[in-house]
């Protein structure tokens, strides 16, 4: 749908096919245009600019969903006609879209092929670690059918730093009598491919593992594109622990 140019005139004004909330109402939200859906999570706008006018000013300050997303609320606030409540909604509505994706992800099939896991990993956790400021990890704990138990996040810096004692992991999979693990890290720079120091670090905790009967199933990174993750069983650099 083409978007309607600025003229001054508030919403209600517009013809309904052209309204947002009316237009979605028709033709289903799939139809509406970014600045449409920004001015009905939106709701009003400033004086002498409308809702979608508003939406738009903040798409083309940020560039793309995932710009606002990626920024804090106090910089979403800094567009004049936002204040705390319509940064909480649009925040809000960004951590839905999160929320539905994890929802979708679902549980981790036993399965012979490795890619399950990382499919699972990038649904579940992409959106969450690709736009993160700092390095962080999380250790996946599962049971013998591969369901997941609870995640442990191991803490935030540089991978080696924070798995420094390859021991505390095992024992975070002996209290939750887990069977496998996965190993979940990102890269801040954005370059998702591990690094040496990576992949000596993975075979170390997974030789411990070994010796405690627990499999490291695989370690995943996450880079800053949805394209720049990596699997260290599908690329070679770990055995498949299945």
């Amino acid at each position: 749908m083409k978007e309607k140019e600025s003229t001054g005139q508030t919403i209600r004004e517009w013809m309904p096919q052209e309204r947002p909330r009316e237009a979605l109402l028709l033709a289903g939200p799939e139809s509406l245009s970014l600045s449409k859906l920004m001015a009905i999570v939106l709701g009003t706008g400033k004086r002498g600019l409308n809702a979608e006018e508003l939406g738009r000013r903040l798409l083309r300050a940020f560039s793309s969903l995932r710009g606002i997303d990626f920024a804090s609320v106090s910089e979403i606030r800094r567009i004049s006609g936002i204040g705390p409540a319509k940064a909480a909604q649009i925040k809000a509505a960004l951590e839905l879209g999160k929320r539905l994706c994890r929802e979708e992800a679902g549980g981790l099939p036993g399965a012979p092929d490795p890619a399950w896991a990382f499919r699972y990993v990038m649904d579940y956790y992409g959106p969450y670690l690709r736009d993160s400021a700092v390095e962080s990890a999380c250790l996946i704990l599962l049971n013998r059918r591969h369901a997941p138990i609870r995640v442990v996040e191991l803490g935030n810096g540089d991978f080696a730093g924070v798995i420094a004692d390859p021991i505390r992991i095992v024992r975070e999979a002996i209290r939750s009598a887990a069977s496998s693990i996965i190993l979940v890290h990102n890269h801040p720079s954005g370059v998702g491919e591990p690094s040496e120091d990576d992949a000596t670090l993975t075979i170390a905790v997974h030789d411990i593992c070994a010796l405690f009967g627990i499999h490291l199933l695989d370690h995943i990174i996450i880079g800053g594109n949805p394209n720049d993750c990596h699997s260290l069983v599908i690329e070679g650099l770990l055995p498949n622990g299945q």
